[in-house]
């Protein structure tokens, strides 16, 4: 069975930055564990698999360890891979997935995403995490994400894991969010996932589900631009909506191809 792959950096106008996806246009699904050997073999964060239904489509995130409720920058991906790639006309695309129907609005260079909000409330940190980390956060709280609050974007930058104390912690499908205001933005952050073939993810935009809210109500600001610092670096243009969130970033295409399974 031959299938088109298309690989696209979301959240950066820069190929090499943002988090790369790759996306996989289907006519049928295939079995479960077909689709995970796949998101294995690309060895990205994520791979998006959708398939038309009607006038929207079904969309589905896989990344080399399990399927997830909620991607960001794949969606974002497969988004840009509709409409650039693939001639889809509409302003806006309707993806059928595990969180619900979710939007994605064409706006010139930007595709925006309106997503769930999942604002954190105050928590205790786990002692393992707590162990893991090089510096302790100023506040803990979480949503489907831990939440860890820093002094400083230069703390939220400088953060070393100890990754063989932080991987006896199981967060399937959370993570670890580390945040602070951000030196020349509203705020900054960086992802972790504890177990995950990919200790750091470049560019979280389901963490900004719970990262929004937070920092809208902290900066009393309904507008904001967020960067994730990761060593990648991407850029997210971010609305406070209430029980819904407005995530935007631009995208780039890297590579278009094909492969084949049995």
């Amino acid at each position: 069975m031959k299938l088109e792959l298309y690989q696209i950096d979301a959240f950066t106008d820069k190929v090499f930055q943002g988090n790369p996806a790759c996306v996989v246009p289907l006519d049928a699904w295939l079995p479960d564990e077909t689709l995970l050997k796949i998101a294995q073999e690309n060895a990205v964060a994520e791979t998006a698999f959708f398939l038309r239904n009607g006038d929207k489509f079904h969309l589905r995130w896989f990344t080399p360890d399990i399927e997830m409720d909620l991607c960001g920058h794949a969606t974002l991906a497969t988004a840009h891979c509709l409409k650039t790639l693939l001639g889809y006309t509409g302003e806006k695309v309707v993806f059928q997935t595990l969180s619900g129907e979710l939007i994605v609005a064409f706006q010139k260079d930007l595709y925006s995403l309106d997503f769930p909000s999942r604002m954190p409330v105050p928590a205790d940190l786990p002692e393992i995490i707590s162990k893991s980390l090089s510096v302790q956060p100023r506040e803990v709280l979480k949503s489907r994400d831990y939440v860890l609050v820093y002094n400083s974007q230069s703390d939220v930058s400088q953060i070393k894991i100890n990754r063989q104390t932080f991987d006896r912690i199981n967060l399937n499908p959370g993570g670890v969010i580390i945040t602070a205001k951000g030196d020349t933005c509203d705020f900054v952050s960086r992802y972790f996932t504890p177990q995950a073939s990919i200790l750091e993810d470049p560019v979280t935009g389901s963490a900004h589900c719970s990262l929004i809210p937070f920092w809208s109500e902290r900066l009393q600001k309904e507008q904001l631009y967020a960067r994730q610092i990761s060593s990648r670096v991407g850029e997210l243009f971010c609305q406070n909506r209430g029980s819904r969130v407005i995530i935007a970033g631009k995208a780039r295409t890297y590579a278009a191809g094909n492969i084949w399974i049995e």
